[in-house]
């Protein structure tokens, strides 16, 4: 079994010069993306999440014929740099009540993509577009999904805005059958710490990705998995931890660090009166904060992490260290090669040597937690103060 590190949730900006996810950047290419991801942020797998939106199926093509991506037997892509891609589709659909959640759907080859995207065809007005709404529910979203052979994730599950907890029931039963459910991503603004006090989550795996709409957000959150080798079925067998294989870890931003995590006003963004919900200026409009809706539906006060559950490791992306500009990064990436060598193989020394000691100890002190936060919430991210 080897170490695998892994990001299942990478949006594309463009594809054929045409806009893919709207609020992505342009420089957001689905070659743009596997570069990032390989040579510059060390990952070893990634699901490109708008892989089965029209045009960049059509460059996945290209790429396949000139024989820089190549399908794997276990399902996947083998890239030219040695990245495996899976291919997904992020979905939107209307939660039973009111409000509306967005889920992955991942697939084990370009034929299955592609079979899928002719289905949202039907459901979709535009499946060139990233995450639209389908005029569908989520039980059906996962048949459609399982009947190609695909994996269905719960996607950033307690965010305001798309979140099925966050947006719309206080139970996963309530909108998708949670025995097809293959795993919930956790978003940036919860951890395992969060999660586990919904007890009914107890028998599910965590993800934690980094749904990057730019390349320098690529692997700000990703996972460990063990694994006899990259591939579609060795995913699958770690999100069910079956045959030896499983997720061992989750690396991921500090809570506080989220834009969502606690409530804020939705007018002039400051914190609300947790007892009156009002703010100070008048308004009693605001953005749910993760933490607080946490508060509001877990079944127990302490979380309560099952046997199988991995350690959560919260990582400071590099590009979040205070003082830490381009120029400084560009010189680690050229020492270590990868930002994931900086974090998880660079010494104090080493580091030191290429950066200075100033920069150096704000990056050991962020690699071991020894930081304060200025705490995210409605939609602004939260600081690091060192």
């Amino acid at each position: 079994m080897e170490r695998f590190f892994a990001d299942f949730h990478i949006h594309v900006g463009r594809a054929r010069n045409k806009p893919v996810k709207m609020a992505a950047a342009r420089t957001l290419t689905v070659e743009a993306v596997l570069h990032e991801a390989r040579v510059r942020k060390g990952l070893d797998v990634i699901t490109l999440i708008d892989g089965v939106c029209t045009n960049v199926l059509s460059e996945l093509d290209d790429l396949v014929r000139s024989d820089r991506l190549h399908q794997l037997p276990g399902g996947g892509y083998a890239y030219e740099n040695g990245l495996v891609v899976l291919l997904g589709g992020e979905i939107e659909v209307s939660g039973p009540v009111g409000g509306a959640a967005h889920f992955g759907c991942w697939f084990p080859t370009l034929s299955a993509a592609k079979d899928f995207h002719d289905w949202l065809g039907t459901v979709e007005k535009n499946p060139s577009l990233s995450s639209q709404r389908a005029r569908t529910n989520a039980h059906t979203l996962q048949a459609e999904t399982k009947s190609r052979g695909g994996l269905f994730i719960v996607h950033h599950a307690f965010t305001p805005h798309k979140g099925l907890y966050g947006n719309c029931v206080s139970s996963l039963a309530e909108m998708v059958d949670p025995n097809k459910a293959d795993a919930l991503e956790l978003g940036l603004s919860a951890d395992s710490h969060m999660a586990d006090c919904l007890p009914e989550l107890a028998d599910v795996t965590f993800l934690s990705n980094s749904d990057a709409h730019s390349l320098p957000k690529i692997a700000r959150e990703y996972n460990a998995l063990m694994m006899e080798e990259a591939s579609f079925a060795e995913v699958e067998l770690a999100l069910h931890r079956q045959a030896g294989r499983r997720v061992t870890g989750n690396y991921g931003l500090h809570p506080k660090l989220g834009k969502y995590h606690r409530t804020r006003c939705a007018k002039c963004g400051n914190p609300v009166d947790e007892l009156s919900g009002e703010c100070s200026c008048g308004s009693s409009r605001r953005v749910m904060g993760v933490y607080d809706r946490l508060m509001e539906i877990r079944h127990t006060d302490c979380p309560l992490h099952p046997a199988h559950r991995p350690p959560y490791t919260y990582q400071v992306p590099l590009e979040f260290i205070p003082g830490l500009g381009p120029k400084a990064l560009g010189k680690l990436l050229k020492q270590f090669g990868t930002e994931m060598a900086v974090l998880h193989q660079g010494e104090f020394a080493d580091i030191s040597a290429v950066v200075g000691e100033d920069l150096a100890r704000a990056i050991e002190r962020a690699r071991t937690g020894d930081v304060n936060f200025d705490e995210g919430g409605g939609g602004v991210y939260g600081k690091i103060v060192l």
